[in-house]
C-alpha cells in the first residue's frame, strides 16, 4: 500500500469522490438510495462555496492522487459557536488503518483551535468502529431517534463533543 497524506482544502473530484464513498458504504448497510446521495452531494457542494470562510475546513486522505478519505467541519451552519463535524467516510481498502483517526484528530484540532463551544455530529447505530473512535475523541451520545427521511427505518444518533481549551 502507498503512502496516505492528509490534506486540508477542495481538490477536484472532491463533491463526486466522498458522496461515492458514501453511497458505496450506506447503500449495502443501511439500504439508502437516492435521497441519501441527493443529500450528501448536495449538501457537500454548498460547503465547498463556503470554504472560505474560517470556521469551516475539510481534510482528505490521498493515496496515489485519490481522496481515500474525508471529514469536514463546518462552523456555520449550526450556529451558536457550535462546530458540525460532516461527511467523515473512508474508503473501504483503508479502514482499519489508522487514517481515520488522524483525519478525526486534524478536525478536532481545528475545533479547539477555533474555540467552539461544542461539536456535534449525526450517525447510525451500528458503526460499532466509528462510534468507539468519536467516543475515544471525547464525543458521548446525547440522543437518539428512528428516523427514515433516507428511505429506510434507522436509528439516527447524535454525539456531543464538549469545546476542549487549547
Amino acid at each position: 500500500m502507498s503512502e496516505i497524506q492528509i490534506a486540508p482544502g477542495y481538490r477536484p473530484s472532491l463533491i463526486g469522490r466522498i458522496t461515492h464513498m458514501h453511497m458505496a458504504y450506506y447503500a449495502p448497510f443501511a439500504g439508502f438510495g437516492q435521497r441519501f446521495e441527493s443529500v450528501v452531494a448536495g449538501g457537500l457542494a454548498s460547503f465547498c462555496d463556503r470554504l472560505h470562510h474560517p470556521n469551516n475546513q475539510i481534510w482528505l486522505a490521498i493515496q496515489d492522487q485519490q481522496i481515500v478519505g474525508s471529514v469536514a467541519i463546518d462552523g456555520e451552519d449550526l450556529g451558536n459557536n457550535t462546530a458540525h463535524l460532516r461527511w467523515f467516510i473512508m474508503d473501504d481498502k483503508v479502514r482499519g488503518t489508522g487514517v481515520g483517526r488522524q483525519l478525526l484528530t486534524k478536525a478536532l484540532l481545528f475545533v479547539d483551535l477555533q474555540k467552539f463551544e461544542e461539536t456535534h455530529l449525526w450517525t447510525f447505530k451500528g458503526l460499532v468502529a466509528a462510534r468507539h473512535l468519536y467516543e475515544t475523541s471525547g464525543f458521548n451520545l446525547v440522543e437518539e431517534n428512528l428516523g427514515n427521511q433516507w428511505g429506510t427505518d434507522i436509528l439516527e444518533q447524535r454525539f456531543c463533543r464538549v469545546g476542549q481549551r487549547t
